[in-house]
């Protein structure tokens, strides 16, 4: 099963990391990311750029309004995910449990990655979807 870990900051967690010597996090994150990749778990890990960079596309009127970072609620940003690839959610749970920590204003949030088999099979669009995936290995 795969399960994805996703990161979340708070504004205090943000803060309390200026301080921090980003060669220490890179060390701190990368014996993670090892110890995963040699348990053969991790399947995707990516970071992700600041909330200044990016762009929210609100589907609450029509056309969808877009407005631009860093946005007004910033209480939880999304940093980064991993996506694991583990027997369980108590295991996936476990890796989580491991992942460093940099202190208060941290969190990581844990859903279950949905598979095309749980989806109605004699839908055209997963069949087509299905047929790419084949296509490109993924499946």
């Amino acid at each position: 099963m795969k399960y994805m870990l996703i990161w979340r900051a708070t504004d205090e967690g943000n803060a309390a990391m200026e301080g921090v010597d980003f060669e220490k996090v890179l060390e701190t994150v990368g014996r993670y990311n090892d110890e995963m990749i040699r348990a053969g778990v991790l399947v995707a890990a990516e970071g992700l750029a600041g909330p200044e960079e990016g762009v929210v596309v609100d589907y609450s009127s029509e056309p969808p309004v877009v407005t631009d970072g860093p946005y007004g609620e910033t209480k939880e940003l999304f940093g980064g995910f991993y996506i694991l690839n583990v027997a369980s959610k108590e295991e996936a749970i476990e890796w989580a449990r491991r992942a460093p920590s940099f202190g208060p204003g941290f969190k990581t949030e844990i859903r279950r990655v949905t598979t095309i088999d749980e989806f109605p099979q004699d839908n055209e669009w997963i069949q087509k979807e299905r047929a790419w995936r084949e296509a490109t290995g993924q499946l």
